[in-house]
């Protein structure tokens, strides 16, 4: 072996070396190059949105390092908890308000925030029901029978109203056991919200009954009436509805929960005359009739407008479809420090972009595009933040691609059409829904169907809902009898496991580094013979 092939194997097996160590220590992990600069940060809210919240936390700590600390407290307490300087961010349905409806002072907030969107989803009727001890998974509901459920007219399942959304089931003799938040939610005001803009009769008539002023609207707290169950956040209600005890009940709920607990969800009579049910793509197409107050400076920047969502006449629509805000400072005050920015301004980059790759997995629906730039904006209101990577070309969320209009989003596009089942009439698909895919057998009228158009999200396709940890069991009090609770008083959400992505930079560089040793070895020999060959005097 020449001095020149000594050579050059030295030089490509060092460097083949060099990135074998790099490698092996994570050299070119994601999560070495910040790790140790990432202040955490912490927040409180919305249980709504937590099921997103806790795989996104999940997510960034293992892949960046990054502590992301929060509890879902309810809404009303995370805006209550920032409005106090405790923690770093909030999350909730509804912006702060400036008449609270239990007669508390307004929610005017002594430093600079933002309302920033971060996943959007349907709120849900989870519910529990059997016909001759069988589960029920394919109950529908128009929105009037809905209203009538939760303000107490409608009080047994074979109420003629319920009959007639369900001409496929022979509903039984049994009582109605409404379950609604006893803490000030964020879902609770949008579904009263809802009930008070569709059904302002019945639910003025209602808000009279309660002692509460007639035509009410929106309240983050539920009035407590007739056999209704009050429980603590979404896993409070979700939990009672899943307990033996709990056959009867309904709830409202965000369909994740529904998904988590193997349990159904009531199809809901849309404008078109169609029972859907709120899965990603329905959201989506509801959300196209958003709108949304873009008046830089008001104090509800980027807040959202329901009222086309509701009446969409689009049949694939899903009717009480929105969005979460995250409220973020965009002033150091407090405990809130620019070098929190950083972090949060990361995280918050991560949740509309490459986060949004899993809500539909998680019982979500992602958010599109103009909302994602919207979001941008308020990024860049963040002291400390990192603002070079917040670029709508490289950010990897799944409602658009590159040229597309901030007004397309492309679930919308492909979203299926309901089957003709599920449309208003005499027959009743008898597919299920949400974490219960199982089929209903008929025992009404009409010849049933299969709702081949629905979409199955990822989290259920096995037909059990993806859990880790010991399940919480609740008594019929919703006091914790055993299994996995986080703070007292607040909501447990136990995250859902997404798959890795695969093979990420460090194998790839490893693969590299094997590559060049065996080149080392193989390519010095030839390149020896070609560098040795005489030259022809001719040539």
């Amino acid at each position: 072996m020449t001095p020149r092939i000594r050579l050059i194997r030295f030089i490509m097996a060092s460097f083949a070396f060099l990135l074998l160590i790099l490698a092996g220590s994570g050299g070119l992990q994601p999560q070495s190059a910040h790790a140790d600069s990432w202040i955490p940060v912490s927040g409180t809210g919305s249980t709504w949105s937590q099921n997103a919240l806790d795989q996104w936390r999940k997510n960034v700590a293992a892949n960046y390092g990054m502590t992301i600390n929060y509890s879902g407290v309810g809404s009303s307490a995370g805006r209550r908890d920032f409005l106090q300087g405790t923690v770093d961010f909030a999350v909730s349905e509804i912006p702060f308000q400036s008449k609270p409806e239990d007669g508390s002072a307004a929610e005017v907030p002594a430093t600079g925030f933002a309302y920033m969107p971060i996943v959007a989803g349907g709120t849900s009727f989870m519910y529990n029901l059997k016909i001759g001890g069988k589960k029920v998974t394919n109950l529908r509901l128009g929105g009037e029978t809905v209203t009538k459920i939760f303000t107490g007219v409608i009080t047994n399942w074979n109420d003629p109203q319920i009959a007639a959304d369900n001409p496929g089931l022979a509903m039984p003799d049994r009582a109605i056991v409404p379950v609604v938040r006893s803490d000030g939610s964020g879902s609770t005001a949008q579904f009263t919200l809802w009930m008070s803009k569709q059904y302002p009769a019945l639910w003025s008539s209602f808000c009279i009954a309660v002692k509460r002023a007639a035509g009410c609207g929106l309240t983050s707290q539920y009035p407590t009436f007739g056999g209704a169950k009050a429980q603590n956040g979404s896993l409070g209600v979700a939990g009672y509805v899943g307990q033996d005890y709990g056959e009867g009940a309904i709830t409202y709920v965000e369909y994740s929960y529904a998904l988590k607990s193997g349990f159904p969800v009531a199809k809901v009579l849309n404008a078109a005359g169609y029972y859907v049910e709120p899965t990603a793509s329905s959201v989506a197409v509801a959300l196209l009739k958003a709108q949304i107050n873009t008046t830089a400076g008001s104090p509800d920047y980027l807040t959202q407008i329901l009222d086309g969502v509701y009446n969409n006449a689009d049949n694939r629509t899903y009717p009480l479809s929105s969005y979460s805000y995250m409220i973020v400072p965009t002033e150091v005050a407090g405990i809130f420090t620019a070098a929190k920015g950083a972090t949060l301004g990361a995280f918050t980059n991560y949740m509309l972009c490459e986060g949004q790759q899993q809500a539909a997995a998680l019982g979500y629906s992602p958010l599109p595009m103009n909302l994602v730039l919207a979001g941008f904006d308020q990024i860049k209101k963040i002291p400390g933040a990192d603002v070079s990577g917040v670029d709508i070309n490289s950010c990897n969320n799944p409602t658009f691609k590159a040229g597309d209009s901030p007004a397309n989003n492309q679930l919308a596009v492909s979203a299926p059409a309901p089957a003709d089942c599920d449309k208003q009439g005499p027959n009743q698909c008898t597919t299920g829904t949400a974490g219960a895919p199982a089929d209903t057998a008929v025992t009404g009228t009409g010849t049933g169907g299969s709702a081949s158009g629905a979409v199955t999200p990822a989290a259920v396709v096995t037909g059990s809902a993806v859990a880790t940890g010991d399940a919480a069991v609740y008594d019929a009090n919703g006091a914790l009898v055993s299994g996995t609770s986080a703070l007292s008083g607040s909501a447990v959400s136990t995250p859902f496991t997404v798959a890795d992505s695969g093979i990420g930079p460090q194998q790839l560089l490893m693969l590299f580094a094997a590559l060049l040793l065996i080149a080392a070895i193989v390519l010095p020999p030839f390149v020896s013979k070609r560098l040795r060959r005489p030259v022809d005097p001719h040539s």
